[in-house]
C-alpha cells in the first residue's frame, strides 16, 4: 500500500548517519543521496526518505504522525531500538508484543534526532 515514506530533518548529515547505522542492522542500505535528501530501501520494498523540507522552512515532527517500518525478525526490532537510543533517539515504547500474542505483532517505538516518530516492527506470517 505505501510506496514511499518521507520525513523531514534540519541536519541531513546527522540524520544520514543515524539512519545508515540503524538500517544497516536490518540489511537496508542507502540507495541515493542528493545532498538534500537521502533514500534507503531494498528492491521491491517501499522507500524511506529523510530530507530537508522543500519550502526551505524548518522541519518539524508532526503531532500524531508516525512511520512504521517492517524488519525481518524480532531480534532486528530489538537491535534497531537499542542502536537508535544509543545514537540519541528517544524511546516511545520498548520492544515487545503488542495486542494479543496470537497476532504476533512485535514492535518498538522511538523518535529520531528530529523527533519524528517511528515504529520498527516484525509481524509473524499469518
Amino acid at each position: 500500500m505505501i510506496g514511499i515514506a518521507r520525513l523531514g530533518t534540519n541536519d541531513l548529515e546527522r540524520a544520514r548517519s543515524f539512519y545508515d547505522q540503524i538500517f544497516a542492522l536490518a540489511g537496508v542500505g542507502l540507495i541515493h543521496d542528493s545532498g538534500k535528501a537521502c533514500v534507503w530501501g531494498k528492491p521491491g520494498d517501499p522507500l524511506f526518505i529523510i530530507g530537508l523540507p522543500y519550502n526551505g522552512e524548518a522541519a518539524t515532527a508532526g503531532n500524531g504522525t508516525m512511520v512504521g517500518l517492517p524488519v525481518g525478525e524480532q531480534a532486528h526490532v530489538d537491535a534497531i531500538h537499542a542502536k537508535a537510543i544509543a545514537l540519541g533517539g528517544q524511546c516511545e515504547g520498548a520492544p515487545g508484543l503488542r495486542g494479543d500474542a496470537a497476532n504476533g505483532f512485535y514492535a518498538a517505538y522511538l523518535r529520531d534526532l528530529d523527533r519524528n516518530k517511528l515504529c520498527f516492527f516484525h509481524r509473524k506470517a499469518a
